[in-house]
């Protein structure tokens, strides 16, 4: 629970956070990076096999350090909102 007052989107700003909706498009049904075909799932299947950003960068030099945040700022929101439906 937040603060009176604080909402996730001041949250976000306060601590310098990606806010991932400048980032994150839908395309065709999937949360894609700035509408390229890499995907948010892409990105954190990397971060799950063990890659880092600077890798992840590598690999994908069209991708910045802000893409990949976004990427686990979507999922987070995304599990947020799934927890939220089912306790209710």
């Amino acid at each position: 629970m937040l603060p009176k007052g604080v909402n996730r989107q001041s949250l976000t700003e306060m601590h310098g956070m990606t806010d991932y909706r400048n980032h994150i498009t839908i395309e065709p049904g999937k949360p894609c990076i700035r509408s390229m075909r890499i995907t948010v799932y892409d990105v954190l299947d990397w971060l799950a096999s063990g890659m880092n950003e600077a890798e992840i960068m590598e690999d994908y030099p069209e991708l910045t350090q802000d893409d990949i945040r976004a990427c686990l700022a979507f999922a987070a929101n995304r599990e947020h909102q799934l927890s939220t439906i089912t306790s209710a």
